[in-house]
């Protein structure tokens, strides 16, 4: 598969921040092992920000007035054309950072699990129902079982 992600860094301290490379590693494995297996071409934008921004997304696109860890917008194609765009995912700098030390997980591993949590959002995956929400968590507990991460699950499991 060819994919293209357009990583943006807006964030105001851009240190310790994945890879690009990982973030395309992350993408991928979401975009293969959900429902879009069969695209051979995936394009999207991944916005780096900072708690102000998200807060400001959210506001203006959820009306929720407060931060959150990622937004998905999927891009949906004009009928009768097929574009390889999956949408745009942001990412809180932030939120991210005080999660995976909230929840006792490696930086890189809370990465790795929002990357992959916001890209399947981007493919219609949602955690809104509960059905939803246990097949949308065991999709992301395989993959990053497959990339060599524990399940980020298991402290709520047990």
């Amino acid at each position: 598969m060819q994919l293209y992600v357009d990583l943006q860094i807006a964030c105001s301290d851009p240190n310790d921040l994945p890879m690009p490379a990982s973030f395309e590693k992350w993408i991928e494995a979401a975009i293969l092992g959900g429902s879009e297996s069969h695209r051979e071409e995936a394009e999207l934008t991944v916005r780096i920000v900072d708690q102000d921004e998200i807060m400001q997304l959210n506001h203006q696109y959820r009306n929720i007035s407060k931060t959150t860890n990622v937004l998905a917008f999927p891009f949906q194609n004009p009928p009768g054309l097929t574009l390889p765009l999956l949408g745009d995912l942001i990412i809180c700098k932030e939120v991210v950072e005080s999660e995976a030390k909230l929840q006792g997980k490696s930086l890189t591993a809370h990465w790795a699990h929002m990357s992959i949590h916001s890209t399947l959002h981007l493919l219609g995956y949602d955690h809104i129902e509960q059905a939803e929400a246990v097949e949308m968590e065991s999709l992301e507990t395989k993959l990053l079982t497959e990339l060599g991460f524990t399940d980020p699950y298991l402290s709520e499991k047990e």
